[in-house]
Parts: C-alpha cells; sequence; structure tokens
C-alpha cells in the first residue's frame, strides 16, 4: 500500500502534505487519507481497491460532483491530477487501484461532537440546514445530463441479485424484500421525483460547521439514479436516534413528526416535494431498511460468511411483518 500512495502523491503533487488515514467503519469500501499541510486538513485522498467497480463508475461520480460543487451545492469538489484528470488508476501486482484526491469538508462530524449540534443553537435549525442542503443537491441532479452516467436502482435491487445475495436460510425476508420491489416498480420515475441521488446522506457523511451550523457533504460513491424520496426516507430513519430514549410511543412518534416536517421546510426551500410524494414515506423507509440489510449481506459475502441474524434483526422484522416507520407506530 506505501506504493500506491507514494504514486498517488506524485499524481497529486502532495509531497508537501502529511498524510493521516481515516479509521473505516465496518463494511467500508475504500481506503480514505487526510492531507495536512502546517497542521491544517486540506485535501482527501480515496483509494478504492476492492475490484468491483469500472473507471466509468468512478469518473460518473466524479462528474456529478464536480458538477454540484460548480453550480453552488454544499459539497467538496473533486481535485484533477497534474494529468488534468478527475480520476487516476494505475496497477501494482496485478491489483487495480482507482484514486481520487477532493478537498477537505469544513466542520466536522457530529460524532466527533458527541452527538451535540453548536452550542446555543436549536436542534431545529440543524434539522432545517439538512433538509436545505439535501434539497440543494436534488434540485441540481433535476437539472443534471450526465456524459458517464450512474446506475440504476433496479440494476442492483432486482429479484435475481436478491435470491443469489441471500441464501434460503432468510426465506421469509427474501419474500417481504421481493414484494416490496415489486411495489416498488409501480411507482412513478418522471424526472420530477426520480433521479440522481446521493443514496448515503446521513451525519456520517457530512460536516457541520459549528460557528455557523453549514453542512458540506462528501462521499458520493453510492449515488444513483433512484427516487428522490429515498434520501429523505434516509434522514427520517437516521433521525430516530434523537428520540429513541422517550419511552412513551406516541410521544416518539410526535416528535419524529416534528422532526421530519422540519427536514421538509429546509428542503422545499431549495425545491419541490409533493404531498404524494411524502405520503409514501413508510414504503421508501422499507426501501432503505433494504439496502441496509443488502450492504450487510454484502460485507459479509465478501468475508466469507454470513451475517449475524441479530445484526439485520429490526430492519427484517419490519419488513417482514409490516410494521411502519420503522417501529414508531402506526401511521
Amino acid at each position: 500500500m506505501e506504493q500506491f500512495i507514494e504514486n498517488a502523491k506524485d499524481l497529486y503533487g502532495l509531497e508537501e502534505y502529511e498524510l493521516y488515514p481515516v479509521p473505516s467503519h465496518e463494511g467500508g469500501r475504500n481506503l480514505v487519507l487526510v492531507c495536512v499541510k502546517n497542521g491544517i486538513p486540506e485535501r482527501v485522498l480515496r483509494f478504492s481497491l476492492l475490484g468491483d467497480k469500472r473507471a466509468e463508475d468512478f469518473l460518473s461520480e466524479a462528474e456529478f460532483v464536480h458538477y454540484l460543487a460548480e453550480n453552488g451545492a454544499p459539497v467538496v469538489d473533486v481535485i484533477p491530477s497534474v494529468n488534468g484528470k478527475l480520476v487516476e488508476t494505475f496497477s501494482l501486482d496485478g491489483k487495480e487501484c482507482f484514486v481520487m484526491l477532493f478537498s477537505y469538508a469544513n466542520g466536522m462530524l457530529l460524532f466527533d461532537n458527541g452527538y451535540r449540534y453548536r452550542e446555543g443553537a436549536p436542534l431545529e435549525e440543524y434539522f432545517y440546514n439538512t433538509g436545505k442542503t439535501l434539497g440543494a443537491i436534488h434540485r441540481l441532479a433535476k437539472e443534471y445530463k450526465p456524459v458517464n452516467r450512474r446506475p440504476e436502482y433496479f440494476d442492483k435491487y432486482n429479484r435475481e441479485y436478491i435470491d443469489e445475495l441471500i441464501s434460503d436460510e432468510f426465506a421469509e425476508l427474501k419474500t417481504a424484500i421481493g414484494e416490496r420491489l415489486d411495489e416498488f416498480r409501480k411507482l412513478p420515475m418522471d424526472e420530477n421525483v426520480y433521479g440522481l441521488v446521493h443514496f448515503d446522506f446521513s451525519d456520517g457523511n457530512y460536516h457541520i460547521d459549528m460557528n455557523t451550523g453549514d453542512i458540506t457533504v462528501f462521499d458520493f460513491d453510492n449515488s444513483m439514479y433512484c427516487w428522490y424520496m429515498f434520501d429523505l426516507a434516509n434522514l427520517w430513519i437516521h433521525g430516530t436516534g434523537w428520540y429513541q430514549q422517550e419511552p412513551d410511543g406516541a410521544k416518539r412518534l410526535e416528535y419524529m413528526k416534528g422532526y421530519f416536517d422540519t427536514i421538509l421546510a429546509g428542503y422545499r426551500s431549495e425545491t419541490t416535494i409533493s404531498d404524494e410524494e411524502t405520503a409514501q414515506l413508510q414504503l421508501f423507509i422499507d426501501m432503505v431498511l433494504i439496502e441496509n440489510i443488502v450492504d450487510e449481506f454484502e460485507c459479509c459475502a465478501r468475508e466469507g460468511e454470513e451475517p449475524d441474524p441479530e445484526d439485520i434483526e429490526d430492519a427484517a422484522e419490519c419488513l417482514i411483518h409490516h410494521i411502519p416507520y420503522a417501529g414508531f407506530g402506526e401511521m
């Protein structure tokens, strides 16, 4: 790996930088290093080594991210190499490596601040800004004309792939996922509701400036053509942590509705979304749960093992038994 890093430093002119690896989360696909000069993080170098993607996949990601940044979206930009390329490729010992360099996002992860928002500001500001940031990305996505196109949702999420990935030990789960996929195929797919989404929009993939509340988004590695509601449903699921200690289920649901209304207010300050779309929230929550389950199976498959049933138990129960709102009560 040292030779990969030295090659990348030459390709991106990083000789004056100190490089520090970012601890990877379980199932992480990439090696990520922060490039620091004079004690200040300025760049992020990403290596992709799994070999399950083509050069065109990385180029389509880079082109979309650069388009967003160039048009004012609050995202990190892609920085070209000394050769003027957004994606560099090289091989060592028969292994192909794709490398990209990004600007560093101002601020910090919410996790690194102990899940405390900025001092003196209400959580509602954070919720609103999160929705506004996502809305800005979706607004521009609706106008985007790609050169290299990202994958479509059903390229991966289809019965054939699910049957291959998930063993018959999880037969009930496979049936439940198949039923939802049939429902998803009935959804409208016009350009107002379906387009290029982040597909992993959560507090692990953006930094918050704790002085201003501004959010800067990164990691579009999973971006694909899907329904815009998917990203919003993902925010719903990630928002449950704010109220999980409330013992009263009715109050939890009331708080969650308030949280999501604030998200939507921020979102609608940037782009439109219809009441018909938001009324389908539960179906898109199921879509997010399926993505989480598929990701768990894929991570385990790379290690040659089956998932621990406890790791997917909650999501599976919601899908199999039609438990609404990811367990937060009836609609």
